[in-house]
């Protein structure tokens, strides 16, 4: 019970957080008040999607300042834990969560047009609104951050340990921004080539949790001074990627579900048009197309 309760620290991430939080409420505020002036109610998706939101950022509370990131620091198996969470659950809630004309709304300086400031940032996100070239970042950001140099250094340096926080933040919004939208962004590809993006993701993340699953040596010496009780170096390091194995799969999964349905979705939807087509405009020809009735003479 004593792990649980104690060890909580905060930071300016932490921080940087909260802000986050204040800016939403703000613009919720502000919705309200715009709303009630048209004598109308927030949608129920809104209050939902704000919801979502703010667990996401809950989850990146309990990352950051819950004995999570006290015991991060321990044994490599909860850092897995603490990388997932930043990089693969938080992210997911967050653009799930769709803030972003929210927060707009928070910040938006008296006068300015919603429409406006809802536009200006995706025409400025340039490539990163490329879905490949989101995939490759997200990519190079999981597997770099697990080298043995960047590893103990995010561990020993609280400075590159925040860098390592903010990207994995960063580039896993923006990849879930690719995978399964975030309103009032759409994902440029079909849901049938971002389950391809997804199953290609998740297996090269399965290929360096098998790095250190099947490993002998120990990949990880900054973790030697910490006591290890009755657990070696080798075994945390082989538990930890199974954790890297294991976890993200759930989510990973839950969204290749929902993007097949969604493709056969489209699909049923697409047959049905042709259907209806194909009986709205039937082809002329010499015969009648339905049978029993003659043509007039």
């Amino acid at each position: 019970m004593n792990m649980v309760v104690s060890h909580w620290s905060a930071g300016l991430l932490a921080l940087a957080v909260l802000v986050a939080a204040a800016l939403h409420l703000l613009g919720l505020r502000g919705l309200a008040v715009d709303a009630s002036r048209k004598r109308e109610r927030l949608p129920d998706r809104l209050i939902r999607e704000a919801a979502i939101f703010y667990l996401g950022l809950l989850t990146v509370l309990l990352a950051l300042v819950s004995p999570v990131a006290y015991w991060a620091l321990r044994y490599v198996w909860v850092r897995s834990v603490q990388d997932v969470l930043l990089a693969i659950v938080a992210p997911a809630l967050i653009v799930l969560g769709a803030p972003w004309l929210v927060l707009r709304r928070g910040v938006r300086y008296p006068g300015q047009e919603p429409e406006r400031a809802a536009v200006e940032p995706e025409q400025a996100l340039g490539w990163l609104r490329m879905p490949i070239a989101v995939t490759v970042a997200f990519n190079l950001a999981w597997c770099g951050w697990h080298l043995p140099l960047l590893y103990d250094a995010a561990r020993a340096h609280g400075l590159v340990f925040a860098c390592q926080a903010i990207t994995y933040l960063g580039c896993g919004v923006l990849f879930w921004r690719q995978l399964i939208g975030s309103r009032p962004h759409v994902p440029r590809l079909a849901p049938l080539r971002r389950v391809t993006l997804l199953v290609g993701t998740a297996a090269i993340g399965a290929g360096l949790a098998m790095v250190l699953v099947f490993g002998s040596g120990v990949l990880y010496p900054g973790y030697l001074s910490r006591q290890h009780g009755a657990v070696s170096l080798v075994a945390d390091q082989q538990v930890g990627g199974a954790v890297l194995w294991v976890l993200p799969l759930v989510p990973y999964f839950v969204a290749m579900v929902a993007l097949l349905v969604r493709w056969l979705n489209d699909e049923e939807s697409a047959d049905m048009a042709t259907g209806l087509d194909r009986l709205l405009n039937p082809a002329r020809s010499g015969r009648t197309s339905w049978p029993g009735l003659r043509s007039p003479r």
